[in-house]
């Protein structure tokens, strides 16, 4: 198949697929007159990508699975690398949530505290106010 077709059955663009080629992940053999020929093993490839990076992975974190896929495994997390990247992203994961954690955890206690407070005024109405007036003597 041709570039065009492989990128509407996979739901991306020809420019993403270059992309791909020029990264490495993904090998276009060309025909007699020059153009990309891709087989079904691309397409396969293709999604592969597109659903690791849907998860969050980047496009580099997608080789592992790639070249898992590519050695003749079913599966593309079927190899240790492709098990280390999940590893390590699933650590930035929790680490990100440790974070918005502490995030939150801070967020609350400071509301507390400030519906503990005796509600007072802003001072925005009261500065605009003021400005008005001063406005209108003009």
């Amino acid at each position: 198949m041709r570039i065009g077709e492989l990128a509407r059955r996979a739901g991306t663009t020809t420019r993403a697929l270059r992309f791909y080629e020029t990264q490495g992940l993904l090998r276009a053999r060309r025909s007699a007159n020059g153009y990309r020929e891709y087989e079904d093993e691309d397409f396969r490839l293709v999604e592969e990508i597109r659903t690791l990076q849907a998860i969050g992975l980047s496009l580099e974190d997608t080789r592992p699975f790639v070249e898992c896929l590519r050695a003749g495994h079913e599966s593309g997390d079927s190899c240790d690398d492709s098990i280390e990247v999940y590893q390590c992203k699933l650590a930035e994961v929790n680490a990100c949530i440790d974070r918005l954690g502490s995030v939150r955890a801070t967020l609350l206690a400071k509301l507390a505290a400030a519906l503990e407070a005796p509600p007072g005024p802003c001072g925005v109405a009261e500065s605009t106010a003021g400005r008005a007036s001063t406005t209108e003597e003009s």
